[in-house]
C-alpha cells in the first residue's frame, strides 16, 4: 500500500452533440481543432457526453426517506438510523417519509412525498415497489433517488421486464436513479482525517467494494463509494465520468460485473484519460461461469472478454483480476508522482531474493537497467565487492545495519536510469530490518522518484511495518511480490499511455466518405455476400483485390484468362458460399486455356451436385507470395462494430491468434494491434524471408474499420482471408471475403 498510516448504439448520458466536423480523407482521420469539441461520428453516435452533476447526491442539502421506521427488529429501522448519521455528517437535512406515522425516530414523518416541507436532493427509497413513487418524486422535483428494492433484472426474464418499466418511468420523470438492488455503500462514513489524493470507488456488488474501503486503516484516502446495483438509470460510466472531474480523486477503481452500455463506458473512459486520471477495474466474465454468476447477480452483459480486454486497453483502462490487486495498484495509482524514468532497480539483503524478484518482474515486463561500471565501482564503496551489484543489487546484509544503508539507498537512486527503486523484505529481523525501513523511508521523502517495500512478514504487527512504513505517505508499501509488479507495471504503463494519449474519438469521422456512397449500393439487406460482391464492397474501400473477371461460361472464363494473366485460379461464387474449398470449389495453378475450360466445368459439376446457388465462376490473378492475414468486422453485444486482425489462412482456425479494437481508433492502434499477435515476427520475415508491407496492411485495418463505422449495422459480419501481404512496399491483396448484411 501506498500511505500514512449493437448497432447504433446508445448512451444514456443524455448526450449533447454540437456541429460535425468537415469531411477527412480516407482512414488515418484528422480533424481541425474546432471540431474535437463533441458532435455524432459517421453512424450518428455520440462523440462527447453530458456528465451528470452529482454533487448534490453525494453532498444533498435535504434528504426524504420514503418507507422510513424506526420500529426496532425491521429492516427498514436500522436503514434510517444509519441514514440519519450520515446526513449529519454531510449537513443534510433529513425528513421522513411514511404514510401512517406522525414520527420516526423524533423527527416529524409527512405521509407521502407532496407533504414535504421543502425541496430535497436525493430520496431513498425503502419500498419493496420504487415504482409509484417515481412520479411523486417528479411532482416534486426531485432529482436524484436511490432504489434498494429486489427482484428486477438480476431475477431473470420477469424482473428484466418490470426493470425496463422503471427505467422508462426514471426517464420520463427527469430524474437520476442509483439502484435498484443497490446498497448503503454510498452513505458510509469516509475518514477525513487523511490526506493527499483519494480513490473514487465503484462497485455492482458492494462485499466486493469492503477491501478498499479497509485502505482508510492503512492511511490511504476514500472520497466516494458508487454501489451501481442493476444500473436502471445511473451506470458505472457516469459515475467514471463524474469522478474524473473532481480534484480530490487520484485514482477510480471499479468492481464492474457487466456494463449496461459499451458506448457510454468508452465515453467516460476516454474523458477520465484526457483528465490524466487512471482508472483501475476488476471486470468479471473471463469465463462462462463468471459471467453467468454476474448476469444473474446485477443483470448486465459481460460482453465477449477480448473484446473488453482490449477495449480497456485502448482507453487505458488498467485491468486487473483480483480485489487485492485492485486496491494495491489503485493506491500506488492514486498517490505516486510521475515517474522519472521507467528503469527498475530492486534492492534486497539476498541474493536468492534478489533474483526471484527479478525474474518475476523482467517476465511481467519490467525493465530492469544494468547499471553502470562507474554506479557498480561506487556501490561497492559499501558494499562487499564479491557481491552482484548490477542489478538487482545484494547488499549482503550487513550495510543495512549501519551508516552505509541510506549511503546505498540515496546512491541507487541517484541513477538516471532508474525511476522506481523495490526492495523486497521477507520477513523482520530486527535491529537490521528496522534500520534498513527507516533508511527507505527518510530516502523516499528526500527523492521524487518511486520507492516501493515489499513487507513479506505474514505476521504483519511489526512496528517496522505498521509504523514505520504505512506511516509513510512516499513509501509504497506491498506484502506480496505479485502485487507490487502488477501495480508498478500499471504506473508506468499508465503514465507512458497518459503521455501520449489522443482521443480516439477526435479522430472519428464525422460525415460519410464517397467510398460509403458507393457500398451502400452494394448491400443486400438480410444476406450474404458472394465473394464477388464482397470484393467489390472492398474495392469501393479502396482496398486492393486480385485482378479476376466473374464468368458464366467456359468460353467466357478462356476469355478472361488472357487479360487476368496465367497462371489463374478458378473459384465458385455465390450468395450463402462458404468453405469453397472443402467443396473442391477452388482450382489454383491453371496454366493454359484446355485447364481453364475443364476446371469451369468441374466447377459447375460440382456445385449442382452439392445444390450451391452460383453467381458464377471467378477467373482470378493468382497471388503465391506473401504472408496469409485475416481482417473482420464482427458486431459485439456490448461494443457495437469491431475490428479484428490476426494471422490468416488455414492459421486463424488453429492458433486463434488475433488481436481487437473498439472503433473509433488511429494508426496506432492498429500497430500495436500487430504487434500483439504471437506469430508478429512473421512480418518482419523469419528463416530467410524478407519483411512484408506492414504499412499496408495497416492501411487496410483501417480502411475496414471506416467500412465498420460507416455501415454500421447493415454489415453484420465481413471476413477477409485470406490477406496476402506482400514484400516492403508492394501493398497488400484481399484474395477471399466474406460479408454478411443485416
Amino acid at each position: 500500500m501506498l500511505g500514512s498510516t449493437h448497432g447504433t448504439l446508445t448512451t444514456d448520458f443524455r448526450a449533447r452533440v454540437v456541429a460535425c466536423g468537415e469531411e477527412p480523407h480516407a482512414s488515418v482521420v484528422s480533424l481541425p481543432t474546432a471540431t474535437r469539441q463533441g458532435g455524432l461520428d459517421v453512424s450518428g453516435r455520440p462523440l462527447n457526453l453530458a456528465v451528470p452533476d452529482l454533487d448534490r447526491f453525494f453532498r444533498p442539502r435535504s434528504v426524504a426517506v420514503v418507507g422510513a421506521s424506526d420500529t426496532e427488529g425491521r429492516p427498514n429501522t436500522s436503514i434510517t438510523r444509519q441514514l440519519i448519521a450520515w446526513a449529519e455528517r454531510v449537513g443534510a437535512r433529513l425528513h421522513p417519509v411514511h404514510p401512517t406515522r406522525k414520527t420516526v425516530f423524533g423527527r416529524p414523518c409527512v405521509p407521502s412525498v407532496a407533504g414535504l416541507p421543502e425541496p430535497v436532493d436525493l430520496a431513498v427509497l425503502l419500498v419493496a415497489d420504487p415504482l409509484p413513487v417515481i412520479e411523486e418524486l417528479a411532482e416534486a422535483k426531485v432529482p436524484f433517488a436511490v432504489a434498494f428494492a429486489s427482484g428486477f433484472a438480476e431475477t431473470g426474464e420477469a424482473g428484466a421486464v418490470a426493470q425496463a418499466r422503471l427505467a422508462a418511468a426514471v426517464e420520463r420523470s427527469g430524474l437520476r436513479l442509483l439502484g435498484p438492488n443497490t446498497n448503503l455503500n454510498a452513505f458510509e462514513e469516509f475518514r477525513d482525517d487523511l490526506e493527499g489524493p483519494a480513490i473514487a470507488l465503484i462497485t455492482q456488488s458492494g462485499h466486493q467494494g469492503r477491501p478498499l474501503h479497509s485502505l482508510q486503516e492503512l492511511g490511504i484516502r476514500l472520497s466516494h463509494w458508487a454501489p451501481t446495483g442493476n444500473e436502471a438509470d445511473l451506470e458505472t460510466a457516469d459515475f467514471i465520468a463524474y469522478f474524473a472531474q473532481r480534484p480530490e480523486v487520484g485514482a477510480i477503481a471499479c468492481y464492474v460485473e457487466g456494463l449496461k452500455d459499451g458506448r457510454s463506458f468508452l465515453l467516460a473512459a476516454d474523458r477520465a484519460a484526457r483528465a490524466g486520471v487512471p482508472v483501475v477495474a476488476v471486470k468479471v466474465g473471463r469465463t462462462e461461469a463468471g459471467a453467468e454468476a454476474a448476469a444473474s447477480h446485477t443483470g448486465k452483459l459481460t460482453g465477449a472478454d477480448q473484446v473488453v480486454d482490449a477495449a480497456m486497453r485502448q482507453f487505458g483502462v488498467v485491468r486487473v483480476d483480483g480485489l487485492d490487486e485492485l486496491q494495491d495498484t489503485a493506491a500506488l495509482l492514486a498517490r505516486a508522482r510521475p515517474p522519472r524514468a521507467e528503469g527498475v532497480a530492486v534492492y534486497s539483503i539476498s541474493g536468492g531474493t534478489g533474483a526471484h524478484f527479478a525474474d518475476l518482474a523482467t517476465a511481467a515486463g519490467l525493465t530492469l537497467p544494468t547499471l553502470s561500471a562507474a554506479k557498480q565501482d561506487e556501490l561497492h564503496t559499501w558494499i562487499p565487492g564479491y557481491l552482484n551489484v548490477a542489478n538487482p543489487i545484494d547488499n549482503g546484509g550487513h550495510p543495512v545495519g549501519d551508516h552505509r544503508g541510506r549511503k546505498i539507498i540515496d546512491a541507487i537512486l541517484a541513477d538516471p536510469s532508474v525511476g522506481v527503486l523495490i526492495c523486497p523484505i521477507t520477513g523482520p529481523f530486527p535491529p537490521m530490518s528496522d534500520r534498513l525501513a527507516q533508511d527507505l523511508v527518510d530516502a523516499a521523502e528526500a527523492t521524487d522518484k518511486l520507492v516501493c517495500v515489499v513487507w513479506g512478514s505474514p505476521v504483519g504487527t511489526e512496528d517496522a511495518y505498521r509504523t514505520t512504513l504505512l506511516g509513510s505517505s512516499r513509501v509504497a508499501t506491498f506484502r506480496t511480490f505479485s502485487n507490487c509488479i502488477t501495480a508498478v507495471k500499471a504506473h508506468l504503463d499508465h503514465h507512458r499511455f497518459a503521455t501520449g494519449y489522443r482521443s480516439p474519438f477526435d479522430e472519428a469521422p464525422r460525415t460519410p466518405s464517397p467510398s460509403f456512397r458507393k457500398a451502400q449500393g452494394l448491400i443486400r439487406p438480410g444476406r450474404q455476400l458472394s465473394e464477388h460482391a464482397a470484393k467489390q464492397l472492398l474495392r469501393a474501400y479502396g482496398i486492393r483485390v486480385p485482378r479476376e473477371q466473374l464468368v458464366t461460361s467456359a468460353a467466357g472464363a478462356v476469355r478472361a484468362a488472357g487479360p487476368v494473366g496465367y497462371p489463374v485460379v478458378m473459384k465458385a461464387s455465390g450468395p450463402h458460399l462458404a468453405h469453397k474449398t472443402e467443396l473442391g470449389l477452388v482450382k489454383v495453378g491453371l496454366t493454359s486455356a484446355s485447364q481453364v475450360r475443364d476446371a469451369y466445368r468441374d466447377l459447375t459439376d460440382i456445385a449442382r451436385f452439392e445444390s450451391v446457388d452460383l453467381d458464377g465462376i471467378l477467373v482470378c490473378q493468382m497471388i503465391d507470395r506473401g504472408v496469409e492475414m485475416m481482417v473482420g468486422v464482427t458486431h459485439d453485444a456490448l461494443f457495437g462494430p469491431t475490428v479484428t486482425v490476426g494471422l490468416g489462412g488455414v492459421l486463424v482456425e488453429v492458433l486463434h491468434d488475433t488481436a481487437v479494437r473498439v472503433p473509433p481508433f488511429g494508426e496506432k492502434d492498429a500497430r500495436d494491434m500487430l504487434g500483439e499477435l504471437r506469430g508478429r515476427a512473421l512480418l518482419q520475415g523469419v528463416r530467410g524471408g524478407a519483411p512484408v508491407d506492414v504499412d499496408a496492411l495497416v492501411e487496410v485495418v483501417l480502411r475496414v474499420q471506416r467500412m465498420a463505422l460507416e455501415l454500421g449495422d447493415d454489415l453484420t459480419e465481413l471476413d477477409i482471408n485470406p490477406l496476402v501481404v506482400l514484400g516492403r512496399g508492394q501493398g497488400a491483396v484481399a484474395l477471399d471475403a466474406l460479408a454478411v448484411c443485416r
